[in-house]
């Protein structure tokens, strides 16, 4: 199969890959594919110039947007596939149903995890991609493991299943981690998790309390916080008003 075929296979079964194509001042024939597991196939025709696209394809390929990009007097088209991102959701309760809800109208797919099993079911959490009654390890490897673009989010105030779960996301390449519980909750945490031998960087990765500040009171108001600061993550921005936005593009176009 052609590259450009392989690539298309690849955005068909809703997978992961980055094609580079050079548009001005080359070979616009060229082609270099990067696949989701680091793997290049073809190239450019000169080993710089693949070096540069294989650095620009994994970037972009994990922020999931496709860019154009200048490689000296070269300008490449970089082309991006990905799937849905994921939230993986650890705690069974009524938050989690509401988020499970927001994040499939946003085009995300929300998993939920919990080990006990009379509160992980496919019934309470009809919009999962999956549920997992399971520990945090066994979620985990369940899933495929986590990348760089599984979100997570820790709504259980339970500290065996919290500090589990916490203990991995922070040492995954997961962008986003957020923990839910009061101040008070997450300074008993945070004593917790150091005695346990986790670091202030990793600790500091926490985005907890979870959410943006939207005065939110249920747990749909709450779900939309989270999920607010999720997408703000997501996208690089840091979620505040856009009427007191310096400037810049508004809204992203999707590549």
């Amino acid at each position: 199969m052609s590259l450009m075929s392989d690539f298309a296979a690849i955005a068909a079964e809703d997978g992961r890959a980055a094609m580079v194509s050079i548009i001005e001042g080359g070979d616009t024939s060229a082609k270099l594919l990067l696949r989701a597991d680091g793997q290049a196939e073809g190239g450019l025709g000169d080993p710089e110039l693949d070096r540069v696209a294989v650095e620009a394809a994994e970037e972009l390929m994990w922020a999931e947007r496709s860019e154009m990009r200048l490689a000296g007097e070269v300008k490449l088209f970089v082309d991006v596939t990905h799937p849905a991102p994921k939230l993986v959701i650890f705690g069974a309760v009524d938050y989690a149903a509401a988020l499970c809800r927001l994040a499939r109208a946003a085009g995300w797919r929300p998993f939920v995890c919990d080990p006990r099993s009379q509160f992980a079911t496919a019934e309470r959490f009809p919009e999962a991609e999956e549920v997992f009654a399971m520990w945090p390890e066994k979620a985990f490897a369940s899933l495929g493991g986590i990348d760089k673009a599984t979100y997570i989010a820790v709504l259980t105030h339970d500290p065996k299943l919290d500090d589990a779960a916490l203990e991995l996301a922070v040492r995954s390449d997961a962008p986003y981690v957020g923990a839910m519980g009061s101040r008070r909750a997450q300074a008993q945490r945070r004593e917790r998790l150091l005695a346990a031998g986790m670091t202030e960087e990793e600790l500091g990765r926490v985005a907890a309390p979870i959410g943006l500040d939207l005065g939110a009171l249920t747990p749909e108001e709450t779900a939309l916080s989270i999920m607010s600061e999720v997408v703000a993550v997501r996208h690089g921005r840091s979620g505040g008003r856009l009427s007191e936005a310096a400037g810049g593009r508004i809204h992203e176009v999707a590549g």
